[in-house]
């Protein structure tokens, strides 16, 4: 069985070449696998290997850019869902073109077991800020589905489609958390009063909620070569 842990982190990053190097040295011709991006704001993977090997990465992320196993969603796989290992520098981690955002500002994070009663509250407007291909082999009920070609299509949702004046209570769902730091300090900045999201994206909801509970529907896309996932690839989400 197979580890695989995604996980994201923003954070001013002074040299991320040098973590690259860092990251090199330590896992070439290891069992590790996957992509891992470095940007000047922070960085962004998904890898996976041996328990061990997983281990050792976030042990070193832990120590150079503080990130925290409560930050990383695990999930299992029979086998590498990755071909190549790869760690990458970029301009950003997740790109959101059109809009200047401070993603050191983000909404409130809501924690998986308490996502449900926002589901369930009639004043809440719950956004699915994935792409339509995405959203359409999954969601939470009730979600409105932008209907979004590519993520940097948020911003002009926003604006053409959405009142601050209106929509007053707002909570934001993706997969793994990372694009909702961006999507929900730009709300932020358009002066909607309450942004909320749900910390840890879907995957850290299936791991973290029993399935009897759960609110999910479908099955979450995710970039690799298992292409989805659902509760039963989290454990029985306690």
């Amino acid at each position: 069985m197979v580890t695989v842990a995604a996980y994201y982190r923003f954070l001013p990053l002074a040299d991320p070449a040098g973590l690259r190097e860092e990251l090199r040295e330590a896992f070439v011709g290891s069992d590790l696998l996957g992509t891992t991006l470095i940007a000047p704001e922070g960085v962004n993977g998904t890898m996976a290997g041996s328990a061990e090997t997983i281990e050792r990465l976030l042990s070193l992320l832990g120590e150079r850019v503080g990130l925290e196993r409560g930050e990383v969603k695990f999930s299992t796989a029979e086998a590498l869902p990755f071909r190549r290992l790869k760690f990458k520098l970029k301009r950003e981690i997740i790109t959101f073109r059109g809009a200047e955002v401070d993603p050191a500002r983000p909404g409130k994070y809501v924690e998986a077991k308490e996502w449900n009663a926002l589901l369930a509250d009639p004043e809440v407007l719950v956004l699915d800020t994935r792409n339509t291909y995405e959203s359409e082999i999954g969601s939470f009920a009730g979600a409105v589905k932008p209907q979004l070609e590519t993520f940097s299509d948020f911003a002009s949702y926003v604006k053409e489609q959405l009142d601050p004046e209106k929509h007053r209570r707002v909570a934001m769902f993706c997969t793994g958390g990372i694009r909702c730091e961006k999507a929900s300090a730009y709300m932020l900045q358009q002066g909607f009063p309450e942004v909320f999201h749900l910390k840890g994206g879907i995957l850290k909801y299936l791991e973290e909620v029993p399935v009897e509970t759960s609110r999910w529907d479908g099955e979450c896309y995710i970039f690799d070569e298992r292409v989805s996932v659902g509760h039963e690839d989290f454990g029985d989400g306690e």
